[in-house]
C-alpha cells in the first residue's frame, strides 16, 4: 500500500483548514497522492460546516490513512482541542499547532508516512506561547536532530516551474545579513542545495547561480566588498568541489526569462532578494521545500491570511502543488 503524506494543521484560525479541505475535494482532478492531516477532528468538522464544504472527515490512525483516503479525509488526532475562531488566533492553540508538526514528523520517522506537508503558521502567535525558533525551517532542523541524531542544517528553497530560489540568510533583520553572510555559510548552503537537487529532484549536475548582496553585485568594490571578499571566494570553493556554481551576478538582472534559462536555482544573500521574484512570478503556485533534512518537507508559499480566513475564498493551489511535489520527491 502506498504510504500517505502527513499534512499539518497549521494555525487553525488561519486558512489552513480551508486549504486542506479544498485540497481533499480536488484530489481526483489534481491527481493527488493520499494524505492525512494531523489536527483536531472536531475543529476541522466545524470548519467544513462553516465553510459549506461537503468533505467527509474520518478520524483514523496514520497506518489506515491510505485506505480511508478513498472515502474521506483522514484525520489523525493531534490530541489537543482547538478553540480559536477563524481570523482570531489564540496563543492557547499554539501547543496544538506545534504538536501537529511533531506528530507529522514522527509519522515519517515511524514509517507511517513518506513526507511532511505543513500548513502555514503564525510565528507571532507561537512566539507569544514560548516557541523558541525563528520559523518552521529551523524547528524542523531541531526535530531532525531529535529523531535522527547529529546536527542537520535546514535550507529553505522556494520552488515553482518557473523559478527556484534559496535565501542564504533567512529570518533575520536586514541589517544583520552582511555579518551573517560568511564564506562557510555560502559553501555549506551550496553543497546542501546541489546534493538535494541531485538526490531528490533528479538533476545530474545542478546549476547554481549566486546573486550579489550589493547593487550591481558591488560593481568591482565601488558599492561594497562582500562580493569580492566573501561571495566570490565561496563560489570558487564550491567549484573546487565539483559543483556548477556561478556568479555573483547583479540581483536585478537575474530573474528575466533568458537569465532563468541558464540556471536551475538562484541563491541570494538575503530573504527578500530571493522571495520577491518567485512570489511575483508564481505567487499562487510556489512551494516551500526544506532541503538538508533526512525527510522531505514541503509547504505552501504563503502565510495564514487571517484577514480572509473563514470566508471561503482561499486559493488551495499552493497547498495542492506542495502535496503534489512532496509525492513526486518521494515516489
Amino acid at each position: 500500500m502506498i504510504l500517505p503524506l502527513a499534512v499539518t494543521q497549521g494555525d487553525p484560525s488561519g486558512i489552513g483548514p480551508e486549504l486542506t479541505l479544498k485540497a481533499y475535494m480536488a484530489r481526483a482532478a489534481a491527481a493527488l497522492p493520499p494524505f492525512f492531516v494531523v489536527a483536531d477532528p472536531a475543529q476541522l468538522a466545524r470548519a467544513a460546516q462553516a465553510l459549506g464544504i461537503d468533505a467527509p472527515i474520518e478520524e483514523t490512525g496514520a497506518g489506515e490513512a491510505t485506505a480511508v483516503f478513498a472515502r474521506a479525509l483522514p484525520v489523525v488526532p493531534v490530541g489537543r482541542p482547538v478553540r480559536g475562531a477563524f481570523g482570531a488566533p489564540l496563543a492557547e492553540d499554539a501547543a496544538a499547532t506545534v504538536a501537529s508538526i511533531e506528530r507529522a514528523v514522527e509519522s515519517v520517522v515511524a514509517g507511517a508516512a513518506r513526507a511532511v506537508v505543513t500548513n502555514p503558521i503564525a510565528k507571532s502567535v507561537l512566539y507569544a506561547a514560548g516557541f523558541a525558533h525563528p520559523g518552521h525551517t529551523e524547528f524542523l532542523g531541531e526535530l531532525a536532530s531529535r529523531h535522527y541524531g547529529g546536527a542537520w542544517r535546514a535550507v529553505m528553497m522556494l520552488w515553482s516551474q518557473e523559478l527556484a530560489v534559496v535565501p542564504i540568510t533567512i529570518h533575520i533583520p536586514l541589517s544583520e545579513a552582511p555579518r551573517r553572510l560568511t564564506r562557510e555559510l555560502i559553501v555549506e548552503t551550496g553543497e546542501i542545495v546541489a546534493r538535494d537537487l541531485r538526490d531528490r529532484f533528479g538533476l545530474s549536475k545542478p546549476r547554481l547561480a549566486f546573486s550579489g548582496l550589493n547593487p550591481h553585485a558591488g560593481e568591482d568594490g565601488a558599492l561594497g566588498r562582500e562580493e569580492i571578499d566573501t561571495i566570490a571566494p565561496a563560489i570558487d570553493a564550491l567549484r573546487a568541489k565539483g559543483i556548477d556554481a556561478r556568479g555573483p551576478f547583479p540581483a536585478d538582472t537575474m530573474f528575466h526569462a533568458a537569465a532563468r534559462a541558464t540556471y536551475d536555482v538562484a541563491l541570494c544573500p538575503t530573504h527578500d532578494q530571493a522571495l520577491i521574484p518567485i512570489k511575483t512570478l508564481a505567487f499562487d503556485r510556489g512551494v516551500n521545500v526544506t532541503l538538508g533534512l533526512p525527510f522531505v518537507r514541503t509547504s505552501p508559499d504563503h502565510g495564514t491570511a487571517f484577514d480572509i480566513a473563514g470566508k471561503g475564498v482561499a486559493d488551495p493551489t499552493s497547498l495542492i502543488e506542495a502535496i503534489r511535489l512532496a509525492g513526486r520527491m518521494t515516489s
